[in-house]
Formats: structure tokens, sequence, C-alpha cells
């Protein structure tokens, strides 16, 4: 007969179901404080540095961070429409110092995965027992003919929050009434797949209700997206004259920009803009594809059950700059792989195997101010990668009454 399983074995079992670890508050060595450095303080770094602190008080985590405040993603389109600010995007760490995180306001220049060394801008070092890297992504500049940094600041991508944020939406308030605005969406993978789509219906809604003899354009790389059925029918009531979307097989791939006439080019022809938002293609963070983590591919192949790299032991990438199966790069997505992590970290550092996760992902859209959509899934390690699990996802329904969408 099977011993009935004790309260604490069920709340734990549970947790884990859902990639909410429970946490063990024994010493995790008695012969020294194993030390973990964090490197990137956004959903998953910070996420992660609080978690690994909480697991045990003989874990010591650093997490380094170049900047002093972070600057938050979501939301952040409607600091673009006009309908939030920028200050509202800033979270400072200190709570993370309440519990134990020593903070390092620096930049990482190299990592020296076989001396378990970080090595920060200033010359400083940081030894390290496990790393863990969340450093988001960068953009690839020159992937697209014509869009290099210096092209971004007349074409802004604001697909990092902060100046470039705030640079579209000035270059939106300055424009006249008649305009055209472009934006430029780039093929698969890259961070927050249906964000485009948010950004596209709030730039029509400021449009339409600020500047109404003006319109949007969506030049896209691909003929699918994240919750398209949603967002086209949100379109299609509610912005009818001020966005068009135009897919791949119609001619909606930009192949080159002109950043100083502000022109798209595609196959099918040119397209000069008043405003125009380029998102380009992006890869892992640049620090990244130093410490060799990252493939031929630009993003970070992970073990789904540790998240620590397949390439180089000792390191555990999360975030938009893991390559995470069917798991989307989002900010929720980010802040699960971090729980799970830290859990599995602190398993390792106990000399246990690290437990077989689940883990959820979900996305809130913004079409309007009062008009809300969403999709959800459950994630799990199988056959080497993280798979959606079967019968799990659920988007909003599609015939949903306006109180469901408000």
């Amino acid at each position: 007969m099977l011993a009935r399983p004790s309260r604490r074995q069920a709340l734990a079992t549970g947790a884990a179901a859902f990639g909410l670890a429970t946490w063990p508050r024994s010493p995790v060595r008695a012969q020294s404080a194993p030390r973990v450095v964090v490197v990137g303080g956004g959903f998953g770094g910070a996420t992660a540095a609080r978690y690994l602190a909480h697991a045990s008080p003989r874990i010591d985590v650093t997490l380094v961070e170049a900047n002093t405040r972070f600057t938050a993603c979501p939301f952040s389109n409607l600091v673009i429409s006009g309908m939030r600010e920028i200050g509202a995007q800033l979270f400072a760490y200190d709570r993370l110092r309440e519990v134990g995180v020593r903070l390092v306001f620096n930049t990482v220049t190299q990592i020296d995965a076989a001396k378990r060394r970080v090595t920060l801008a200033d010359g400083a070092a940081l030894e390290f027992d496990r790393l863990v890297l969340a450093p988001g992504v960068d953009m690839r500049w020159g992937a697209l003919p014509g869009y290099d940094e210096a092209a971004s600041k007349i074409m802004p991508h604001a697909w990092k929050a902060g100046a470039q944020t705030v640079l579209l939406r000035r270059q939106l308030e300055a424009m006249d009434d008649g305009s055209t605005v472009i934006m430029a969406v780039p093929d698969n993978p890259y961070r927050c797949p249906p964000g485009p789509y948010e950004r596209a219906s709030l730039i029509a809604h400021y449009l339409k209700t600020h500047k109404p003899r003006s319109k949007l354009i969506v030049l896209d790389a691909k003929d699918a997206f994240s919750k398209q059925r949603l967002f086209t029918q949100a379109w299609k009531a509610l912005y009818p004259l001020h966005l068009e979307w135009v897919g791949l097989s119609v001619g909606g791939r930009v192949t080159r920009v002109e950043a100083a006439s502000k022109t798209l080019i595609t196959d099918f022809g040119q397209h000069k803009a008043s405003v125009a938002n380029v998102i380009p293609p992006q890869q892992a963070s640049d620090i990244a594809i130093k410490a060799g983590v990252a493939d031929a591919t630009g993003w970070c192949p992970i073990d789904p059950v540790s998240f620590e790299s397949r390439r180089i032991a000792g390191i555990h990438i999360i975030g938009d700059a893991a390559l995470a199966g069917a798991m989307p790069k989002s900010a929720f997505s980010a802040n699960a792989q971090a729980k799970v992590a830290a859990a599995a970290i602190a398993d390792i550092l106990a000399g246990r195997s690290p437990r077989k996760p689940k883990l959820i992902n979900t996305c809130y859209s913004l079409v309007a101010p009062d008009y809300g959509i969403s999709v959800a899934g459950v994630y799990e390690p199988s056959g080497g990668v993280l798979r959606e699990v079967k019968g799990s996802g659920g988007s909003s329904p599609v015939e949903a009454p306006q109180q469901i969408r408000s």
C-alpha cells in the first residue's frame, strides 16, 4: 500500500506543476556559500535573483545590471499612443536588495566559462559557481539593408523601451494630419510576437482620435501572426479607415529602407512615410554571443528542464535570449523561466536532480483603451525541447461581447 503524501509534499508537487518553485531552507553547501551571478535585471533576471535569494540564505546572489532603473516594455505601446507616460515604465531595484541580493550596476564585458569569471566594464571581476544570463535581445543591425543604429534615430524601432519609445511618440505627435505612418514587422522569431499588432492597434486609435485623416500601413514579413483572427476582427470594427495590414504574400516584406527619405522598399514597390517604425530582425544580446552560448540562429539553445546552456555547462539562459522551443519570447515567459531556472540551480547546488517543470505564458494585448484580447499556453519538456501541452492553450473568444473585451 502506498503511503499517503504529506501536505508539504502535495503542495510541492502542485507548485512544481506550474513552474512555481518550492524552496529548500537548509544550507545548500556546508563548506562555503555557492556564488550565483545573474546578468540582466529584466523580468527574467530580477525574478531569478529574487527566487535564488529565497532558495537559501547560503546562496550568494549577485545581480549585474547596467541601469539603476528598469524600463519595462509591457505597456510601452500605451506610451507611444499617448495614453501613458514613460515615467510609469520605470522601476527601481531596491526590493531585491531587501531580500539579500547584491546589486552591481555595471556592464559585463566578458564571460570566462572555464575560469567561471565575469569581467565588468571597470575591470572588476566576479567569480561564480553558476551563472544566469538574462540579457534580452539586440537588434541585428544591417540584417535589413539600410537599417542600422544611425537609421533608428530617424526610423525608430522602439523595441527596447526608453528613448526610442519617446522618440516614436514625439514623431507621431509632430506629424501633420493626413500623413502616412508605416510599420515594418520582421519574420519570426522576435521579442513579443503579438507586440507589433498591439502597437498597430494603439497607433490606429491615436490617429482616429487625434489625426483622423491619417493612416497606418503595416508591412509584414509573414502571412500569419499571434492572435491574428482577434486582431483583424477588431481592426475591421474599429479602424477600417485608419489601419491597413499587408502580409507577405501581397508584398508586405520590407527588403530595404532608405532612412533619409523614410522610404521602405518591398518586392512589390516603395512606400514613403511621414513616420516610420521599423522593427528589425533580432538575436540574443551581444554578451550572449560573445560568451559562446548562442548558436548559428543567434539564439541560445537550453536544456528545457534546467535552462542550462546546451553549449557551455554552468550557464543558464532565460528570457528572450533563450531558444525555448514553443514557448514565446515574452515578459511572462521570462518570469516563469526564471522561477524554474532558480529552482533547478538550487537543486543542482544541493546535489539533487532538477525537477521536470511545467511553465505558463499568458499574453494580454490592448486593441483600444477599453478592448483587450488574450492568449495563454502551458509548456513542458518533451523530446529535449519545450512543447505546448496538448489542449492547454486558449485565447479570448472570437465572438465575445464588449463587456468581455473591456
